[in-house]
């Protein structure tokens, strides 16, 4: 029996310490009061905790064919079974896996509990500040000094938290590679003098990534205009991307196409203007978008919107179609790490064993979750991945 260190009690390392109990004396150190802080902010507070469709395809990285070896149908399946076993049953929507209760606390309390039920010590309010390696290794925490055979870190990235993760600092000690840490899944910043009077709207559309006028991905989904830029699950799926090339000083622009239901603007116009009569260019608009966000395209087309749609020029029809189908927003940051659900970034993928989670470069010691240069899509993903290495690192923790 061996004694294994967890640093993290979030969700690879709670995950981890389940399955490493088997055959290890197990700690979990967190610096929080209680484990699993971020698993209650998932899913707005209801966790979407997997996806029916879980593939590599939903993620980013540089190391794609390892990932597929981390991502099997066995270790699928062994996640399946370990919610099943500690009483988590699945309420599936288009295959986003939640609680039957809704409530993210129902995942915490399961994993949490099932911890205790296997003997895993947990110390909370636990700072980890450095740790040394001299055979076996020494967890330095301001409560004291900590010794194990072998130690996982699992103590997250920078998303969602005010301090940066501790674990970039440690993994750098032990030689491994940091690839540039940024936020992922999180809104997009803009600038631009009509941002407030679109603030607040919500509106299905097409979303597309340029980078120095290069495509590079497209979503669809409910997009939130900002007083700041761009939000909704759709922006999200792109961000990730756009940090990236932020970072790398890459103009990153956004084209929102507000009406991808509709093939000719200006032949839908033409058609509309001809059925509902008398009526100006704002009221045609009227049944197709909100409002505030017609005004504010009409404005920046330079059209008075009590103009009918006849009176309107060719070239502001035109530009107006623009708008409306293509529009460009130029994207200058993003929210930062407290907003952001994820980062993308880390250790690379080719410096851990993905049979085991361990690292190449030194003996003993695991990497899980967040802290790998891995970042998933919103719906489940990056749970999943936290669950999936946690297990594999867990089980391979008893050999």
């Amino acid at each position: 029996m061996s004694k294994v260190i967890i640093i993290g009690g979030g969700a690879s390392g709670l995950v981890t310490a389940i399955f490493a109990s088997l055959n290890n004396d197990v700690t979990i150190l967190e610096k929080n009061s209680k484990c699993g802080k971020k698993i209650l902010a998932t899913g707005n507070g209801k966790c979407n905790y997997f996806n029916s469709d879980f593939t590599s395809s939903h993620f980013n990285t540089d190391n794609m064919d390892i990932l597929d070896s981390i991502i099997t149908s066995d270790n699928i399946n062994k996640v399946i079974a370990l919610f099943d076993s500690i009483g988590i049953v699945p309420n599936i929507k288009n295959g986003y896996y939640y609680p039957m209760s809704n409530q993210a606390i129902s995942v915490r309390e399961a994993l949490f509990k099932e911890c205790l039920v296997r003997g895993v010590s947990i110390i909370t309010d636990c700072d980890v500040t450095d740790i040394n390696y001299n055979g076996t290794y020494t967890v330095i925490t301001n409560k004291g000094e900590y010794d194990c055979d072998k130690i996982v870190v699992a103590c997250g990235s920078n998303a969602y938290v005010k301090e940066k993760s501790v674990g970039y600092d440690i993994l750098s000690k032990f030689n491994h590679t940091i690839n540039p840490v940024v936020p992922s899944l999180v809104q997009l910043v803009s600038s631009g003098n009509y941002l407030k009077s679109w603030s607040g709207v919500r509106i299905d559309a097409k979303v597309s990534l340029y980078e120095d006028n290069e495509f590079k991905k497209m979503s669809f989904g409910e997009v939130q205009l900002t007083d700041y830029g761009i939000s909704g699950i759709c922006v999200y799926q792109l961000s990730s991307l756009v940090s990236r090339g932020l970072y790398n000083k890459k103009e990153e622009v956004i084209h929102i196409n507000f009406i991808p239901y509709i093939d000719d603007f200006i032949e839908y116009m033409n058609k509309r203007n001809s059925i509902v009569k008398k009526r100006t260019i704002s009221e045609l608009f009227d049944g197709i978008m909100n409002y505030k966000l017609s005004n504010t395209l009409l404005t920046l087309c330079n059209i008075d919107y009590n103009d009918t749609w006849n009176n309107i020029s060719d070239d502001k029809k035109n530009k107006l179609s623009k708008m409306v189908t293509d529009f460009e927003i130029n994207i200058t940051d993003t929210k930062g790490y407290m907003c952001a659900q994820t980062c993308s970034g880390g250790v690379p993928l080719s410096e851990i064993n993905p049979n085991t989670m361990e690292s190449i470069k030194n003996k003993g010691l695991y990497i899980t979750g967040e802290l790998l240069d891995c970042d998933g899509e919103c719906g489940g993903y990056n749970l999943g991945f936290a669950w999936i290495t946690g297990i594999i690192a867990g089980e391979a923790l008893n050999d």
